[in-house]
Formats: C-alpha cells, sequence, structure tokens
C-alpha cells in the first residue's frame, strides 16, 4: 500500500509540474519538481525484487544527482553544464549498478543500435552543438552505456526488476534526446511535456526496479 500510495504522491507531483511549466506560476515548478524525485528516491527502499544492497544504494546515489541536475536546469540563470554534469554521474552510478546485478556483462545484441542512434542524434545536433561538442558527445556516450547496461542486464537476467530498468533506461534517453533536440536544434511548443513525462516515468521505473 506504501509503494502505490508514494507512486500515486509521485504521479500527481510530475502532472503538477508539467502544468506548471506551461500555466505557472514559476514556483510551482520550483517545489513540486524537486518533490517529484524525492518520492520516487523514497520508493527504492520498499521491498520489490531480490536485489543487493548495492543496486539499491546505487540507484538511489542516482537520482539524487539527478535531483541536484534538475536543480541546475530549472534556475533562472543558465547552469546547463552543470546539471548535464550532475546527470552525467547519475547514468554512470545506474551503469555501476546494473553490471553489478546483471554479471558485468554486455550484450552485443544491443551495442549496434544503440551505437547508430547515439551517431545519428549527434550528427542532427552537430551544427548547434557550437562550443559545447565534446560535452555533449562525452554525455552522449555515458547514456548510451547506462542503456546498454540497462538492456544487457534484461537479456542476462531476464528478471522483472531488470526489464522494468530496460524500459526505464529506454524512456530517459527519449527524454534526453527530446532535450536535445529543443535545446540545440529547434525548439517546439510540447517539448516540455515529452521531457518531463518521459523522465518522470523513466526515474520511476528505475526506482521500481529495486
Amino acid at each position: 500500500m506504501l509503494l502505490v500510495l508514494l507512486t500515486i504522491l509521485a504521479t500527481i507531483a510530475a502532472a503538477l509540474t508539467i502544468s506548471s511549466e506551461y500555466h505557472g506560476p514559476r514556483r510551482m515548478v520550483y517545489i513540486f519538481k524537486p518533490l517529484t524525485i524525492v518520492l520516487i528516491i523514497s520508493i527504492v527502499f520498499l521491498p520489490k525484487y531480490p536485489v543487493s544492497q548495492f543496486y539499491k544504494y546505487m540507484i538511489a546515489a542516482g537520482l539524487v544527482c539527478s535531483l541536484i541536475g534538475d536543480v541546475f536546469l530549472m534556475l533562472p540563470v543558465d547552469r546547463f553544464i552543470s546539471g548535464l554534469v550532475s546527470f552525467l554521474v547519475a547514468h554512470l552510478l545506474y551503469v555501476a549498478a546494473f553490471m553489478f546485478e546483471g554479471n558485468r556483462s554486455f550484450s552485443l545484441l544491443v551495442a549496434v543500435p544503440l551505437l547508430a542512434y547515439g551517431v545519428l542524434m549527434l550528427w542532427l545536433l552537430w551544427r548547434g552543438l557550437g562550443k559545447m561538442k565534446a560535452q555533449v558527445v562525452v554525455y552522449m556516450l555515458a547514456l548510451m552505456l547506462m542503456a546498454w547496461a540497462a538492456m544487457s542486464r534484461y537479456l542476462i537476467t531476464r528478471q522483472g526488476g531488470s526489464l522494468l530498468a530496460a524500459f526505464g533506461a529506454i524512456l530517459f534517453v527519449a527524454s534526453d534526446s527530446i532535450l536535445a533536440v529543443d535545446r540545440f536544434r529547434k525548439r517546439f511548443h510540447i517539448a516540455q511535456f515529452l521531457i518531463l513525462m518521459t523522465y518522470f516515468i523513466a526515474q520511476c521505473l528505475i526506482a521500481l526496479s529495486t
């Protein structure tokens, strides 16, 4: 019941965040966006799947880094690089968790499509990246590595929790891809809705994988 309650509260907070992004007031975003992640962090420590304490702590640490990244990205001044670094660390923590629970193995089956997707995204964004090319390339590599580790873990373990994490990783890639297109290629109105919806679902699925 507590798991259901926290999931419902996180969903409500996420919906209020998205609504506030479009309709204001802006201070509601400052409240409900971090609150959504705090509620998702609390889900990590509820018993769901037989995973190690290391896995739980790495996922929780990744969510905390994501929370820090969220704060940087929603500030009225541009702290995009700081946010990027925070999420980079979050992805590396997720990689550590997925590798530890997946026998430290990677599947070549998902490597090629992920690599091809990463190259395609960089090709689409390249002209708009300006002086941030190196930073975005490094972040893209970490993002693809995180997705690779999550999907490989599912293919190896075939566990319910690992499937949730794999879907979460895919949605994280989708969220960051939409954010990158909106920032570096062409702004579009529903971007924030798509970014936040996929992001919150991704984080919740990763938390539920514990």
